[in-house]
């Protein structure tokens, strides 16, 4: 003899996760740690927007500037050098924090969108795949960047000041990639199954 199961407290697509100052607080759905989540993410979004679009105008205005006589330090723990600020240094440094900023500023895009379903309480949409692939490769062309632009910069604009990255430093960006591709995969299998189990339904 089978016993009746009690009533399930929670909707469809919501969760709970536990407070152990009291109630349940919810982790999908409207008024969750995902809606807080995605206030956090569109100011950050739109901080980045504002930085991206500032060193966007500097490149800009770099074209033009004059640069006669002006010098920059470069520091290392080894001490510091100082260069000729030369227009192609100049826009090799803005353009690489505008590529740098700008890269995370599309990864704060696709994630907002991604929190937006889990506002929603249905994160497992075909949709939240491709914004996770998307986040996995523009980390890893980010982090190859940063690896190649400072490498660049110890070995022919400062060397023997700065030290350029070693494969060793790569792992946790790595990691972290593989992790994202990963979430991809699971979110498929998900949104694989909620379409079938509509379908059966």
């Amino acid at each position: 003899m089978r016993l009746p199961l009690p009533p399930n407290p929670l909707k469809r697509g919501e969760a709970r996760v536990p407070n152990w100052l009291g109630a349940p607080i919810k982790a999908l759905g409207p008024g969750s740690v995902s809606s807080v989540l995605k206030v956090v993410l569109d100011v950050a979004y739109i901080l980045l927007w504002l930085i991206t679009g500032v060193l966007l105008l500097l490149v800009i205005a770099a074209i033009f500037i004059p640069l006669d006589n002006v010098n920059i330090t470069v520091s290392g723990d080894s001490g510091g050098k100082q260069l000729p600020l030369t227009r192609t240094l100049l826009l090799f440094g803005l353009g690489a924090a505008t590529a740098y900023f700008g890269g995370f500023m599309l990864i704060l895009r696709s994630l907002r969108r991604i929190i937006r379903t889990l506002t929603m309480g249905d994160p497992f949409q075909p949709d939240n795949v491709r914004r996770l692939r998307q986040i996995g490769l523009i980390l890893a062309v980010v982090t190859g960047g940063v690896w190649v632009a400072q490498g660049f910069v110890a070995k022919r604009l400062a060397p023997g000041v700065m030290d350029p990255q070693g494969f060793g430093e790569l792992l946790t960006p790595i990691f972290s990639v593989l992790i994202v591709f990963v979430l991809a995969e699971v979110f498929r299998e998900g949104a694989r199954l909620r379409r079938e189990s509509e379908l059966t339904i």
